[in-house]
């Protein structure tokens, strides 16, 4: 009798359409949920390295000492929050990777930092502002306002030229 009893619940399971689950999915299913964990891991890891990317060459152009050390420089005087100043550094970025050869050093003196209102301050300019400097770090040029990668580049090869080969 208790086996009618259970063979009539399984019949009624496979009626009523409850979903039967054999070893074979369970095994899919697993299998299923490594295959997105390693590819989310493999998405989290990729943007990792992109990020500590960022961050490194932003210390790295955020370092002022780079001024007057053998390679001409631009230095942008930049507020992160001012749309005008992130423009600008996109057109700069733009003219300088159109640049074949040697390139000068592209470095960042961020306002809403000590050293980066020190240095605008120093020079007397507002954000939004380019300044050039020649190897030895003498200022060559002061480039205020919006401008275009087109009429930037040729003052950055201007600027490479004029610098002493070694």
């Amino acid at each position: 009798m208790a086996r009618k009893t259970q063979t009539s619940k399984k019949a009624k399971r496979v009626k009523t359409g409850t979903p039967q689950r054999s070893n074979a999915s369970k095994a899919m299913s697993r299998r299923g949920v490594l295959q997105i964990g390693a590819i989310g891991g493999a998405v989290i890891l990729g943007g990792g390295y992109f990020g500590i990317r960022a961050v490194r060459a932003s210390i790295d152009e955020a370092d002022l000492s780079k001024i007057g050390q053998g390679v001409p420089a631009i230095v942008q005087i930049h507020d992160p929050n001012c749309p005008i100043c992130n423009a600008l550094q996109r057109e700069a970025r733009k003219a300088l990777s159109d640049m074949e050869g040697d390139k000068p050093e592209y470095l960042v003196a961020n306002i809403k930092t000590l050293e980066g209102s020190n240095f605008a301050a120093d020079h007397g300019v507002p954000h939004v502002t380019l300044l050039t400097f020649d190897a030895k770090g003498v200022l060559q040029d002061v480039l205020r306002g919006s401008r275009k990668h087109a009429e930037l580049r040729p003052i950055f090869e201007d600027l490479m030229a004029r610098a002493p080969r070694s």
